[in-house]
C-alpha cells in the first residue's frame, strides 16, 4: 500500500453497470451478477438460485442480448463504450472533473461489472486516499439501488484496516439543479413543438424504474420519492392537472411490481386516440436498454400500434448541461468541508 497519502478527496460516480457486450455470453454474466444481489432479489438464495441458474440465466440473456443490440454504439468496442450507459457515465466523469478542477479526483464505477465498485476504491486506497465520498446517480432512493452500493463499499472496508473517511449521497429527488434540469429539457421541447393539450388529450408522461411491491410494502421509501419528484417538476412547470401521468416501467418476473406500469399506460392512451406523447425518465442520468429500447422502441411501438398519435421520448441525463449541473450540486454538497470547489 502506498505510504504517501493523496490530501485530495475522491469522489465516485457509481451507476448500475452494464453488459461488455451485446452479446448472450456477456450478458448472462451481467445477469448473474445483478440478480445474486440480496438487496435486488430478496428471495431466500435457496429457492432463487435454482431458478436463476436452471431458467432465467437460460432463457434471459439471448433475448436481452438482442435488445442490447439495438442501442450498442457500432465501432466502440475497441474503447469499451459500446453500451451507451457506460459513454455516458465516463462523459458524466470527464465533465465533472473539469468542473470540480484539480482539488477532486473523480471515478466512475459500476455496482455490477467493470469497472467494479469495490476495485475502483480499492484503487483509491492504494493510491493513498482517505477522504472517500460515494455518489449513486440513483436520484430516488431504492434499497435495491443506494443501498446495495453502500453495502458493497462496507464489504471491502471490514477487511481494511486502514479505513477512509467516507460519506455517501442518499438521494436528491427535489433537488434544485436536478429539477431544474428536468424542467429545462421538457421546456425546450415544448418550445420546438408546442405546449400540450390536456384538453386534447395530450400528456406528459414521467416513467420511473419500478420495484416489486412487496419492497415498496415492506417500507422502502422509492415510491414516495418518484412522486416528490413529480411534485416539484410539475410545480416548476405550472402544469394544469391531468396534463402529467406518473409510470413505472422494467417490471421482471411474475410477482407483483408498483404501477401503473408504462406500457399500460401508453397503451391506454394510445387506445384512447391521445394525439401526442411526451415521456420523460427522471430516475435515469443516463441513457441505457430502459430508456433507449424499453421507452423509445417498444413503448413507442405500444402507443402508435394502440391508435396514438406522436410519442416524444425526451433525453435529459447524459453529459447534458443539465446532467452536470445535478451532478456538481450533489459533489459539492458531500464534498462540504474537505474541499473549496
Amino acid at each position: 500500500m502506498s505510504t504517501e497519502l493523496d490530501p485530495r478527496p475522491a469522489l465516485v460516480l457509481v451507476n448500475l453497470g452494464t453488459p461488455t457486450s451485446p452479446t448472450a455470453r456477456d450478458v448472462r454474466r451481467f445477469l448473474r451478477a445483478f440478480l445474486s444481489d440480496r438487496r435486488v432479489v430478496e428471495t431466500s438464495p435457496l429457492l432463487w438460485r435454482p431458478v436463476l441458474e436452471g431458467v432465467v440465466l437460460r432463457v434471459r440473456p439471448r433475448a436481452s442480448a438482442a435488445k442490447y443490440a439495438t442501442v450498442w454504439r457500432p465501432g466502440h468496442e475497441r474503447e469499451h463504450v459500446g453500451s451507451p450507459l457506460m459513454h455516458a457515465s465516463l462523459a458524466q466523469g470527464r465533465r465533472l472533473q473539469e468542473v470540480l478542477g484539480e482539488e477532486v479526483l473523480v471515478a466512475v464505477a459500476m455496482r455490477y461489472g467493470p469497472p467494479a465498485l469495490r476495485q475502483v476504491v480499492a484503487g483509491l486506497l492504494e493510491a493513498g486516499c482517505r477522504r472517500i465520498a460515494v455518489l449513486p446517480v440513483y436520484p430516488q432512493y431504492a434499497a435495491s439501488c443506494q443501498a446495495s452500493v453502500v453495502d458493497e463499499v462496507a464489504r471491502l472496508l471490514l477487511s481494511r484496516r486502514d479505513q477512509p473517511e467516507l460519506r455517501t449521497v442518499r438521494s436528491f429527488p427535489s433537488a434544485p439543479a436536478y429539477i431544474e434540469a428536468l424542467a429545462q429539457t421538457v421546456e425546450r421541447h415544448w418550445e420546438a413543438v408546442g405546449r400540450p393539450d390536456p384538453s386534447a388529450g395530450e400528456r406528459l408522461v414521467l416513467s420511473f424504474h419500478s420495484i416489486p411491491q412487496a419492497m415498496h410494502d415492506a417500507g422502502d421509501p422509492y415510491r414516495s420519492e418518484c412522486l416528490a419528484t413529480a411534485r416539484a417538476l410539475a410545480r416548476r412547470l405550472d402544469l394544469p392537472e391531468g396534463l402529467m401521468v406518473v409510470a413505472y416501467q422494467s417490471v421482471f418476473g411474475p410477482a407483483r411490481w408498483i404501477g401503473p406500469a408504462t406500457i399500460d399506460v401508453v397503451s391506454e392512451l394510445g387506445r384512447q386516440g391521445c394525439p401526442r406523447l411526451d415521456v420523460i425518465c427522471p430516475g435515469f442520468m443516463a441513457d441505457c436498454i430502459e430508456t433507449l429500447e424499453e421507452i423509445d422502441q417498444l413503448n413507442r411501438e405500444a402507443f402508435v400500434a394502440a391508435g396514438g398519435g406522436a410519442f416524444h421520448y425526451l433525453a435529459w441525463g447524459n453529459d447534458s448541461e443539465g446532467a452536470i449541473a445535478t451532478l456538481t450540486e450533489q459533489a459539492r454538497t458531500v464534498l462540504a468541508g474537505w474541499t473549496a470547489v
